[in-house]
């Protein structure tokens, strides 16, 4: 696959973390494997922890933006006084080829694994062309 054709990735200042400076805000990247076939892309991100309702998934012009938070269960009646884990926020984000359908991705979170599946565009698809004889 031609990765930089078809999806793009900008790598961030550090191989685990990234920081958003106006919001102050640390990051973690998460792992990605991108496979390709004949009808489009599958994005496979490793989010453990990241529950669907943590899980935000947005397209605007041709990025794909990946976001999650990972909840820790904590009793409602206990709440934290002081705490020097911080719970991890996971993001990253695509350029998408014009090549791909962004308008029919599919997202599916199971067991910490996150896939995406991003079709190609009809015109972008291989067709078989049939060959008559005389």
């Amino acid at each position: 696959m031609n990765k930089d054709k078809e999806l793009t990735t900008t790598p961030s200042t550090s191989p685990a973390t990234t920081r958003d400076a106006a919001a102050d805000t640390r990051f973690v990247v998460p792992r990605v494997d991108v496979l390709e076939d004949e009808t489009g892309i599958t994005l496979l991100a490793d989010l453990p922890g990241v529950p669907r309702e943590h899980l935000e998934l947005k397209v605007e012009g041709d990025t794909l933006l990946v976001e999650g938070v990972v909840a820790t269960p904590m009793p409602q009646e206990l709440k934290s006084v002081y705490a020097e884990v911080r719970v991890p926020r996971y993001r990253r984000s695509f350029t998408l080829s014009r090549e791909l359908d962004a308008g029919r991705i599919e997202a599916n979170l199971k067991d910490g694994v996150l896939n995406l599946r991003i079709p190609k565009q009809e015109h972008a698809r291989p067709r078989r062309i049939d060959v008559r004889a005389g």
